[in-house]
């Protein structure tokens, strides 16, 4: 990146020669990622696979999968096996016209996967990377917005195995007057009761499970550091609660048949604490005779909050392999 692309920190803390329509299009570092079976068994356990699917919970099953989120936590983990600094990790590299992120005081918005070939159950022979790219960055006046997408490629082959797409929230980290980006429109749930709900009761350890996948971000795991940030104590990941939905989805409508998902995301709403009762209402919205689409809310039972919304998912329409 030229100096002439790079923001210039102020002494108040502000940034000049800010100018965001220039980080259109700027491809990220790659990030290598590799995984073993292990890793896959404990996402599987984490995000509430039970003991009747055991081909996400077993390695030696038949049909023994990944659940096809897997790849979500790939841009944290990367290839560690070890524990890491959770927030060095995800400061993002500079971007032109940017400000940089502050982890600190930066939220997921928005969520999306989209699975193009089956997920591999380990990475051995493989040469597997994330390659992302800036969409897009807004300026919402109290808030700094980017748009990115990642891809999990395969390198030696080409072979792509999923795209994912995200949004982050810098809080109070706008104000710039850049371009206020696209308004997205809520999706408008079916007035009818819905076509299958899964329920899911997290406890006070879920958030501490999780994290082994390589969410390390201390908000999840240190009471003292959720209330700094003005929460009531440790709070339980976004994505988890994302991956958790999304489990609960392909139960209910796909026979836990990981071979029928197709795309899945959400945007996220509000908090969920450890021990929270997660409830995802699922609707049918239609179906090309080759794909079914659904809707989807997760709400905290008792409470009423939406905990994810906007929520679609694709499935294929086809016989079950399992």
């Amino acid at each position: 990146m030229s100096s002439s692309d790079r923001p210039i920190k102020r002494a108040d803390g502000r940034y000049d020669n800010v100018d965001f329509r220039k980080a259109v299009g700027h491809r990220l570092r790659p990030l290598k990622c590799t995984y073993n079976r292990r890793d896959v068994l404990l996402f599987a356990n984490a995000i509430g696979a039970q003991a009747d699917e055991k081909h996400f919970l077993y390695e030696l099953h038949p049909c023994f999968a990944a659940f096809p989120t897997f790849p979500i936590n790939l841009a944290f983990k990367q290839t560690d096996q070890d524990v890491f600094d959770f927030i060095a990790r995800t400061t993002l590299e500079p971007i032109p016209g940017t400000p940089p992120f502050d982890a600190q005081r930066s939220v997921d918005g928005e969520r999306g996967i989209e699975i193009v070939n089956t997920v591999p159950t380990c990475s051995e022979g493989l040469d597997l990377e994330i390659q992302g790219q800036i969409l897009g960055v807004y300026d919402k006046g109290g808030a700094m917005v980017s748009e990115q997408e990642q891809t999990l490629v395969d390198v030696k082959t080409g072979k792509i195995y999923a795209r994912m797409t995200s949004t982050s929230f810098g809080m109070g980290q706008g104000g710039y007057g850049g371009p206020r980006g696209p308004i997205k429109p809520a999706n408008t749930l079916p007035d009818r009761p819905a076509d299958a709900v899964h329920r899911f009761r997290t406890t006070p350890e879920t958030a501490l499970l999780y994290r082994l996948c390589g969410d390390y971000n201390p908000m999840h795991a240190d009471d003292d550091f959720g209330r700094r940030a003005g929460f009531k104590g440790a709070i339980l990941q976004g994505l988890c609660t994302w991956n958790i939905a999304a489990h609960g989805l392909l139960r209910a409508v796909a026979g836990s048949d990981p071979t029928r998902f197709k795309a899945f995301g959400a945007r996220f709403k509000s908090i969920v604490y450890p021990g929270d009762e997660l409830e995802t209402q699922i609707w049918k919205a239609g179906s090309d005779g080759h794909v079914e689409s659904y809707s989807f809310e997760t709400v905290i039972r008792g409470e009423g909050r939406a905990a994810l919304s906007n929520g679609y998912a694709l499935i294929k329409l086809q016989p079950s392999k399992l």
